[in-house]
């Protein structure tokens, strides 16, 4: 059933806004009243919420269905990537990469320098790779362990990981996200990635600073024990070949990579090399390879920094994440096929009519779309339909939009943390909100350069700075190609 069909009713403000208030409801009593953090059953009663105000609408329940696996469809190669990173946490840290990764770290970083190399270290991986994820599961698992044997919280290095790797996703031409809002804006890819620097590059620099300054000022390397550390290499050594040959399964997905080959293979390729690896060198059999791969790693090495780093990979441990996305993205799917989500935006359309409002309406329209429906692809794909028109209606470049839903919708979806990305970067980096350790939580503010981007995009907005004007080139392919402009006069 279409939504042009006459029988359908088109929700208003409040009717729209129903499904989002009720389900926020629900998900606020189980993470705050309750203090259980899963929110897969509020976000499953939220996709029936918003079906019974479908079918108060007039929608029947298969166009309903349809509208939510279309959106859980679209982003399977996203649940895809999070199992072949299950299968690499395992497998690398058996074929003794991640050791590798964690034991250099520890002899070679100092302590000052550890944040913002980390940062810097993530961000060149993330932009080889193109994805985000892929970067957290393996180079900042590694960080993680490198950061505990220094004493660092948890939180700060999450934080640096977190800004690392985001920022490379953003800018990757091999990342989904950086190819998903160019292509719903009808604008170039390298255009958009040309035009996503001016605020990039000053949130990068301007959280490397910081990092630099706490590395410095706030962490007290007199209080690095450097016998903890002793005893964490001995122990890697101990149980694992530390050698740089075993950083190969990490330096041929990076190279695959730079050669522009797809991310999901390459990631299987790093997987596949990882495990001939492991059963050479570390003395696996086939079938403890195999489990390493489904189940993950266990070990006990008697070190308390860096056993519960080195026990876990595998792809039943991405399964809560994975159902968490599912749900997520159910319910985003049910939100824009039964017209609440456009309701809601073309309200904010309706009222804000210069540019400066528009471009913010933009970035936190993506942000509201992150928190709400779970998932980074939405907060992207939904807002960048909707507003292209009015873009064009203000003579204003779609440039200025595609930089706009990738700083609410990319960098954002890491600091939510019942938004797929934040699921993702809470599991992956072992942070351990579900069993009480809610204090990790403070890595979402001390991702700086994640929420700084959107910040200083909006600082253009409001300046016009770096806010391009469209071409005449631009305007003349719009009448070509049909595209949709918006009448804004009153």
């Amino acid at each position: 059933m279409s939504s042009n069909d006459p029988t359908i009713t088109k929700p208003g403000l409040g009717m729209a806004l129903l499904p989002i208030v009720l389900t926020l409801a629900v998900l606020g009593v189980q993470l705050f009243y309750f203090g259980d953090f899963t929110p897969h059953i509020p976000l499953a009663i939220g996709i029936a919420i918003t079906a019974l105000v479908g079918l108060k609408l007039g929608h029947k329940w298969d166009n309903i269905e349809e509208g939510v696996f279309h959106v859980i469809n679209i982003s399977l190669p996203s649940v895809s990537i999070l199992i072949t990173v299950g299968m690499i946490v395992g497998i690398w840290i058996a074929s003794g990469t991640v050791p590798t990764l964690i034991y250099y770290g520890l002899k070679i970083l100092s302590p000052e320098l550890f944040l913002a190399a980390g940062m810097v270290l993530c961000s060149i991986v993330s932009v080889s790779l193109g994805t985000s994820w892929g970067t957290v599961g393996t180079v900042g698992l590694a960080l993680m362990g490198i950061g505990a044997g220094f004493g660092i919280p948890m939180y700060w290095t999450a934080g640096a990981v977190v800004s690392g790797a985001f920022f490379g996703d953003k800018i990757s031409p091999l990342s989904d996200t950086t190819n998903l809002a160019p292509a719903v804006t009808g604008t170039n890819l390298f255009d958009h990635i040309r035009n996503m620097l001016p605020t990039t590059v000053p949130s990068m620099l301007i959280a490397l600073v910081i990092y630099l300054i706490v590395g410095f000022t706030l962490i007290d390397t007199s209080q690095v024990s450097f016998e903890r550390i002793d005893a964490i290499t001995a122990a890697l050594d101990e149980a694992f070949w530390i050698s740089p040959l075993m950083l190969l399964p990490a330096l041929l997905v990076i190279f695959l990579a730079v050669k522009k080959q797809p991310p999901i293979p390459s990631l299987f390729a790093g997987a596949v090399v990882g495990g001939i690896m492991a059963m050479a060198f570390q003395g696996a059999g086939l079938h403890e390879t195999f489990t390493f791969a489904n189940s993950g790693y266990s070990i006990d090495t008697g070190v308390a920094e860096i056993d519960p780093l080195l026990n876990r990979g595998g792809i039943q441990s991405m399964m809560w994440t994975i159902s968490l996305v599912l749900l997520a993205l159910g319910f985003g799917g049910a939100l824009e096929r039964t017209g609440c989500l456009q309701a809601i935006i073309e309200v904010i359309i309706a009222r804000v009519k210069s540019f400066a409002g528009i471009q913010t309406s933009a970035i936190l329209t993506s942000v509201a779309t992150n928190t709400v429906a779970g998932d980074p692809y939405l907060s992207i794909a939904l807002p960048g339909r909707m507003y292209a028109p009015v873009y064009r209606g203000m003579k204003y470049s779609p440039l200025n939009l595609s930089r706009a839903i990738e700083e609410g919708g990319t960098l954002v979806s890491p600091l939510i943390p019942w938004n797929a990305g934040g699921a993702f970067v809470i599991s992956a980096l072992a942070l351990g909100i579900a069993d009480g350790n809610f204090e990790n939580l403070l890595y979402i503010p001390l991702a700086f350069a994640c929420w700084l981007s959107p910040l200083i995009g909006i600082f253009y907005a409001m300046t016009g700075l770096f806010s391009p004007k469209a071409s005449e080139e631009e305007i003349t392919a719009w009448e070509d190609s049909g595209e949709p402009v918006a009448e804004l006069t009153a």
